[in-house]
Protein backbone atom coordinates (compact mmCIF):
# COMPACT_ATOMS: atom_id res chain seq x y z
CA UNK A 1 0.00 0.00 0.00
CA UNK A 2 1.14 3.77 -0.37
CA UNK A 3 2.40 5.53 1.99
CA UNK A 4 0.97 8.48 0.39
CA UNK A 5 -2.63 8.84 -1.70
CA UNK A 6 -1.56 11.21 -3.65
CA UNK A 7 -4.47 12.31 -6.49
CA UNK A 8 -5.71 15.74 -8.62
CA UNK A 9 -8.89 16.69 -7.79
CA UNK A 10 -10.61 19.49 -9.70
CA UNK A 11 -7.90 22.45 -9.75
CA UNK A 12 -6.13 20.90 -6.59
CA UNK A 13 -3.69 18.72 -5.82
CA UNK A 14 -4.49 16.70 -2.63
CA UNK A 15 -2.28 14.60 -0.76
CA UNK A 16 -3.24 12.76 2.17
CA UNK A 17 0.02 10.59 4.42
CA UNK A 18 -1.12 7.10 4.87
CA UNK A 19 0.63 5.38 7.60
CA UNK A 20 -1.82 5.61 10.03
CA UNK A 21 -0.73 2.38 11.93
CA UNK A 22 2.50 4.69 12.42
CA UNK A 23 0.88 7.76 13.48
CA UNK A 24 2.07 8.91 9.98
CA UNK A 25 5.77 9.01 11.10
CA UNK A 26 7.60 10.15 7.75
CA UNK A 27 10.28 7.50 6.81
CA UNK A 28 12.48 7.73 4.14
CA UNK A 29 9.92 5.65 2.08
CA UNK A 30 7.38 7.58 2.79
CA UNK A 31 9.52 11.04 2.28
CA UNK A 32 10.56 9.51 -1.65
CA UNK A 33 6.90 9.16 -2.82
CA UNK A 34 6.07 12.42 -1.33
CA UNK A 35 8.88 14.95 -2.76
CA UNK A 36 8.67 13.74 -6.41
CA UNK A 37 4.63 14.31 -6.25
CA UNK A 38 5.19 18.20 -4.55
CA UNK A 39 7.77 18.92 -6.92
CA UNK A 40 6.01 17.82 -10.43
CA UNK A 41 2.53 19.73 -9.26
CA UNK A 42 4.59 22.72 -8.27
CA UNK A 43 5.45 22.70 -12.25
CA UNK A 44 1.73 21.49 -13.23
CA UNK A 45 -0.36 24.99 -14.43
CA UNK A 46 -3.80 22.94 -14.21
CA UNK A 47 -3.06 22.77 -10.31
CA UNK A 48 -4.15 25.57 -8.71
CA UNK A 49 -3.23 25.06 -4.88
CA UNK A 50 -1.99 22.08 -2.92
CA UNK A 51 -3.73 20.24 -0.16
CA UNK A 52 -2.10 18.16 2.38
CA UNK A 53 -4.17 16.11 5.20
CA UNK A 54 -3.46 12.69 7.07
CA UNK A 55 -5.32 9.69 7.84
CA UNK A 56 -6.45 8.36 10.82
CA UNK A 57 -7.98 10.02 13.89
CA UNK A 58 -4.57 10.26 16.10
CA UNK A 59 -2.00 12.23 14.11
CA UNK A 60 -0.95 14.55 10.90
CA UNK A 61 2.30 13.22 11.56
CA UNK A 62 4.17 12.15 14.74
CA UNK A 63 7.55 12.99 13.65
CA UNK A 64 10.09 11.17 11.70
CA UNK A 65 10.46 7.55 11.70
CA UNK A 66 13.26 7.85 14.55
CA UNK A 67 13.27 3.99 15.32
CA UNK A 68 14.31 3.29 11.50
CA UNK A 69 17.28 5.67 12.29
CA UNK A 70 18.05 4.29 15.64
CA UNK A 71 18.41 1.00 13.31
CA UNK A 72 20.78 2.53 10.95
CA UNK A 73 22.76 3.80 14.09
CA UNK A 74 23.20 0.45 15.75
CA UNK A 75 23.91 -0.93 12.62
CA UNK A 76 26.85 1.04 11.21
CA UNK A 77 24.70 2.93 8.74
CA UNK A 78 25.59 6.66 9.88
CA UNK A 79 25.53 7.56 6.26
CA UNK A 80 21.57 6.30 5.68
CA UNK A 81 20.46 8.44 9.02
CA UNK A 82 22.43 11.49 7.75
CA UNK A 83 21.47 11.55 3.68
CA UNK A 84 17.72 11.08 5.77
CA UNK A 85 18.22 14.41 6.68
CA UNK A 86 19.53 15.87 4.64
CA UNK A 87 16.48 14.74 2.16
CA UNK A 88 13.81 15.52 4.56
CA UNK A 89 15.54 19.22 5.11
CA UNK A 90 15.55 19.81 1.44
CA UNK A 91 12.08 18.97 1.32
CA UNK A 92 11.20 21.26 4.32
CA UNK A 93 13.11 24.05 2.13
CA UNK A 94 10.62 23.58 -0.70
CA UNK A 95 7.95 23.60 1.11
CA UNK A 96 8.33 26.70 2.73
CA UNK A 97 9.08 28.47 -0.97
CA UNK A 98 6.64 25.94 -2.43
CA UNK A 99 5.52 28.62 -5.65
CA UNK A 100 1.64 27.92 -5.05
CA UNK A 101 -0.95 28.03 -1.92
CA UNK A 102 -0.32 25.04 0.20
CA UNK A 103 -3.00 24.46 2.80
CA UNK A 104 -2.46 22.41 5.79
CA UNK A 105 -4.55 20.36 7.88
CA UNK A 106 -3.24 19.02 11.07
CA UNK A 107 -5.20 17.31 13.15
CA UNK A 108 -3.70 15.15 16.15
CA UNK A 109 -0.86 14.97 16.90
CA UNK A 110 1.93 17.26 14.88
CA UNK A 111 5.28 16.60 16.04
CA UNK A 112 9.11 17.04 15.20
CA UNK A 113 8.91 16.53 11.19
CA UNK A 114 4.93 17.04 11.13
CA UNK A 115 5.73 20.36 11.86
CA UNK A 116 8.24 20.50 9.22
CA UNK A 117 4.89 19.27 6.67
CA UNK A 118 2.88 21.16 8.16
CA UNK A 119 3.99 24.47 9.68
CA UNK A 120 5.89 25.56 6.77
CA UNK A 121 2.85 25.63 4.32
CA UNK A 122 1.13 29.07 3.76
CA UNK A 123 -2.28 28.25 5.10
CA UNK A 124 -1.32 26.19 8.17
CA UNK A 125 -5.01 24.98 9.51
CA UNK A 126 -5.72 23.70 13.30
CA UNK A 127 -8.43 21.90 14.58
CA UNK A 128 -10.05 21.29 18.43
CA UNK A 129 -7.81 17.61 18.25
CA UNK A 130 -4.48 19.40 17.45
CA UNK A 131 -1.56 18.92 19.56
CA UNK A 132 1.58 20.65 17.85
CA UNK A 133 5.08 20.09 19.97
CA UNK A 134 8.79 19.90 18.98
CA UNK A 135 9.89 16.88 21.60
CA UNK A 136 13.46 16.49 20.09
CA UNK A 137 14.97 16.86 23.42
CA UNK A 138 13.04 13.65 25.29
CA UNK A 139 15.42 11.71 22.68
CA UNK A 140 18.17 13.56 22.71
CA UNK A 141 17.78 15.25 19.64
CA UNK A 142 17.20 19.38 19.02
CA UNK A 143 14.28 20.53 17.19
CA UNK A 144 14.98 20.32 13.42
CA UNK A 145 13.14 20.64 10.13
CA UNK A 146 12.96 24.05 10.55
CA UNK A 147 11.16 23.77 13.67
CA UNK A 148 14.02 26.41 15.74
CA UNK A 149 13.46 29.08 13.75
CA UNK A 150 9.60 29.26 14.45
CA UNK A 151 11.11 28.56 18.25
CA UNK A 152 12.55 31.28 17.64
CA UNK A 153 10.38 33.95 16.19
CA UNK A 154 7.66 32.49 19.02
CA UNK A 155 6.24 35.37 21.29
CA UNK A 156 9.10 36.15 24.13
CA UNK A 157 10.63 33.60 25.66
CA UNK A 158 7.80 30.79 24.89
CA UNK A 159 10.47 29.30 21.93
CA UNK A 160 12.60 28.41 24.53
CA UNK A 161 10.35 26.91 26.92
CA UNK A 162 8.65 24.76 23.93
CA UNK A 163 12.14 24.03 23.19
CA UNK A 164 13.66 22.90 26.17
CA UNK A 165 10.43 21.27 27.78
CA UNK A 166 8.93 19.39 24.79
CA UNK A 167 5.49 21.32 25.62
CA UNK A 168 2.46 20.36 23.15
CA UNK A 169 0.49 23.34 21.77
CA UNK A 170 -3.22 22.81 21.35
CA UNK A 171 -5.16 24.83 18.70
CA UNK A 172 -5.03 28.45 20.47
CA UNK A 173 -1.37 28.01 21.67
CA UNK A 174 -0.03 27.02 17.82
CA UNK A 175 -2.13 29.26 16.54
CA UNK A 176 -0.49 32.33 19.29
CA UNK A 177 3.20 30.74 19.25
CA UNK A 178 3.65 31.57 15.06
CA UNK A 179 3.28 27.64 14.41
CA UNK A 180 -0.58 27.64 12.80
CA UNK A 181 -2.16 30.05 10.74
CA UNK A 182 -6.39 29.62 11.52
CA UNK A 183 -8.00 26.92 13.24
CA UNK A 184 -11.18 25.21 11.44
CA UNK A 185 -13.32 22.44 13.38
CA UNK A 186 -12.66 19.01 11.63
CA UNK A 187 -16.02 18.20 10.62
CA UNK A 188 -15.55 21.43 8.07
CA UNK A 189 -12.73 20.05 6.46
CA UNK A 190 -14.32 17.84 4.16
CA UNK A 191 -16.55 20.61 2.52
CA UNK A 192 -13.79 23.18 2.40
CA UNK A 193 -11.56 20.80 0.24
CA UNK A 194 -14.33 20.02 -2.11
CA UNK A 195 -14.69 24.21 -2.22
CA UNK A 196 -11.28 24.23 -2.96
CA UNK A 197 -11.51 21.38 -5.77
CA UNK A 198 -13.98 23.03 -7.60
CA UNK A 199 -12.39 26.79 -7.10
CA UNK A 200 -9.34 26.67 -7.00
CA UNK A 201 -9.22 29.86 -4.63
CA UNK A 202 -7.05 29.96 -1.45
CA UNK A 203 -8.98 32.90 0.26
CA UNK A 204 -11.75 29.95 1.00
CA UNK A 205 -9.59 29.28 3.66
CA UNK A 206 -9.18 32.18 5.68
CA UNK A 207 -13.03 33.00 4.92
CA UNK A 208 -13.58 29.56 6.99
CA UNK A 209 -11.13 30.63 9.71
CA UNK A 210 -13.09 30.54 13.53
CA UNK A 211 -12.13 31.47 16.96
CA UNK A 212 -9.74 29.22 18.19
CA UNK A 213 -9.81 27.54 21.65
CA UNK A 214 -8.36 28.99 24.21
CA UNK A 215 -4.53 28.29 24.66
CA UNK A 216 -2.60 28.54 27.81
CA UNK A 217 0.50 29.76 27.53
CA UNK A 218 0.31 33.52 27.09
CA UNK A 219 -1.67 33.77 30.62
CA UNK A 220 1.79 31.54 31.35
CA UNK A 221 3.60 34.23 29.54
CA UNK A 222 4.99 36.38 32.65
CA UNK A 223 6.72 33.34 34.39
CA UNK A 224 8.15 32.24 30.96
CA UNK A 225 9.63 35.35 30.39
CA UNK A 226 11.40 35.39 33.57
CA UNK A 227 12.72 32.15 33.75
CA UNK A 228 13.34 30.94 30.30
CA UNK A 229 15.16 34.28 29.39
CA UNK A 230 18.63 33.19 30.69
CA UNK A 231 21.90 33.16 27.98
CA UNK A 232 21.81 29.26 28.53
CA UNK A 233 20.27 26.42 29.84
CA UNK A 234 22.11 26.91 33.15
CA UNK A 235 20.93 29.84 33.48
CA UNK A 236 17.27 28.79 33.21
CA UNK A 237 17.83 25.97 35.31
CA UNK A 238 19.14 28.27 38.15
CA UNK A 239 16.64 30.76 37.57
CA UNK A 240 13.87 28.12 38.06
CA UNK A 241 15.24 26.75 41.01
CA UNK A 242 15.48 30.21 42.37
CA UNK A 243 11.66 30.25 42.74
CA UNK A 244 9.18 27.53 44.08
CA UNK A 245 6.40 27.98 42.65
CA UNK A 246 3.79 25.51 40.72
CA UNK A 247 5.12 27.01 37.26
CA UNK A 248 8.64 25.99 38.20
CA UNK A 249 8.20 23.04 40.15
CA UNK A 250 6.69 21.86 36.86
CA UNK A 251 8.64 22.81 34.73
CA UNK A 252 12.19 21.47 36.63
CA UNK A 253 10.16 18.28 36.91
CA UNK A 254 9.74 18.41 33.04
CA UNK A 255 13.06 18.90 32.30
CA UNK A 256 14.72 16.61 34.46
CA UNK A 257 13.66 13.89 32.02
CA UNK A 258 15.32 15.74 28.57
CA UNK A 259 18.93 15.38 27.75
CA UNK A 260 20.80 17.84 29.25
CA UNK A 261 23.33 18.01 26.14
CA UNK A 262 20.01 18.66 24.02
CA UNK A 263 18.36 20.95 26.09
CA UNK A 264 21.83 23.34 25.69
CA UNK A 265 22.11 23.15 22.10
CA UNK A 266 18.43 23.22 22.19
CA UNK A 267 18.89 26.95 23.74
CA UNK A 268 21.43 28.00 21.61
CA UNK A 269 20.14 27.23 18.37
CA UNK A 270 17.09 28.95 19.37
CA UNK A 271 18.71 31.73 20.48
CA UNK A 272 21.14 32.11 17.23
CA UNK A 273 17.93 31.65 15.22
CA UNK A 274 16.74 34.86 17.22
CA UNK A 275 19.69 36.92 16.84
CA UNK A 276 19.88 36.37 12.92
CA UNK A 277 17.91 37.25 9.72
CA UNK A 278 18.06 33.47 8.84
CA UNK A 279 16.81 32.04 5.44
CA UNK A 280 15.06 28.53 5.84
CA UNK A 281 18.49 27.42 4.16
CA UNK A 282 20.68 29.09 6.60
CA UNK A 283 17.82 28.09 9.45
CA UNK A 284 18.29 24.07 8.20
CA UNK A 285 22.11 24.49 7.53
CA UNK A 286 22.77 25.25 11.09
CA UNK A 287 20.25 21.95 12.73
CA UNK A 288 21.97 20.12 10.42
CA UNK A 289 25.35 20.98 11.90
CA UNK A 290 23.84 18.68 15.21
CA UNK A 291 21.92 16.08 13.21
CA UNK A 292 24.69 15.16 10.89
CA UNK A 293 26.88 14.27 14.46
CA UNK A 294 23.68 12.81 16.28
CA UNK A 295 24.01 9.64 16.64
CA UNK A 296 27.99 9.46 17.03
CA UNK A 297 28.58 13.06 19.41
CA UNK A 298 24.95 13.05 21.59
CA UNK A 299 22.82 11.30 23.41
CA UNK A 300 20.51 10.71 20.17
CA UNK A 301 20.70 6.89 20.09
CA UNK A 302 20.68 6.70 24.05
CA UNK A 303 17.35 8.47 24.16
CA UNK A 304 15.48 6.90 21.19
CA UNK A 305 16.73 3.45 23.23
CA UNK A 306 14.67 4.56 26.14
CA UNK A 307 11.67 6.19 24.98
CA UNK A 308 10.86 4.15 22.04
CA UNK A 309 12.59 0.59 21.92
CA UNK A 310 13.46 -0.39 24.94
CA UNK A 311 10.78 1.88 26.58
CA UNK A 312 12.16 1.69 30.03
CA UNK A 313 12.02 5.56 30.03
CA UNK A 314 15.74 5.34 31.91
CA UNK A 315 18.00 6.62 30.06
CA UNK A 316 21.82 7.10 30.72
CA UNK A 317 22.34 10.81 29.43
CA UNK A 318 25.94 11.63 28.79
CA UNK A 319 25.59 14.65 31.21
CA UNK A 320 23.96 14.68 34.86
CA UNK A 321 22.58 18.17 34.22
CA UNK A 322 22.82 21.29 31.80
CA UNK A 323 24.81 22.75 34.13
CA UNK A 324 27.43 20.27 33.50
CA UNK A 325 27.41 20.11 29.86
CA UNK A 326 30.31 21.88 28.97
CA UNK A 327 29.76 25.36 26.68
CA UNK A 328 32.37 23.96 24.44
CA UNK A 329 30.69 20.61 23.45
CA UNK A 330 27.29 22.58 22.21
CA UNK A 331 29.93 24.86 20.38
CA UNK A 332 31.42 21.78 18.87
CA UNK A 333 28.20 20.64 17.95
CA UNK A 334 27.04 23.30 16.03
CA UNK A 335 30.31 24.01 14.16
CA UNK A 336 30.55 24.69 10.25
CA UNK A 337 30.57 20.93 8.73
CA UNK A 338 32.93 22.08 5.79
CA UNK A 339 32.39 19.94 2.61
CA UNK A 340 29.45 18.02 4.53
CA UNK A 341 27.36 21.06 5.30
CA UNK A 342 23.61 20.97 4.11
CA UNK A 343 23.41 23.06 1.08
CA UNK A 344 20.09 23.60 -2.09
CA UNK A 345 20.14 20.50 -4.02
CA UNK A 346 20.81 21.75 -7.53
CA UNK A 347 19.07 19.19 -9.51
CA UNK A 348 15.90 18.65 -7.24
CA UNK A 349 15.06 22.71 -6.91
CA UNK A 350 11.85 23.67 -7.68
Amino acid sequence: MSLIHARVVGKIGHITLNRPEALNALSADMLAEFAPVMRAWAKDDSIALVVLDAAGDKAFCAGGDVAEIYNWGTGDQVEKAQSFWRNEYQMNAELFEYPKPLISLMHGYVMGGGVGLGCHASHRVVCESTQISMPESVIGLVPDVGGSWLLGQAPGRLGEYLGATGARMGPGDAIYAGFADGYIPRENWPTLIEKLAETGDYTLVEAAYETAPEGRYKAMSGEIDAHFGGETMGDIIRSLVSEETEFTQKSLQTLARNSPLSMCATTELIHRQRRTNHTIWNVLELEYRFTHRAITDSDFLEGVRARIIDKDNAPKWLHSDAQSVPPILVSQLLMPLGQDKFTKDKEDLL
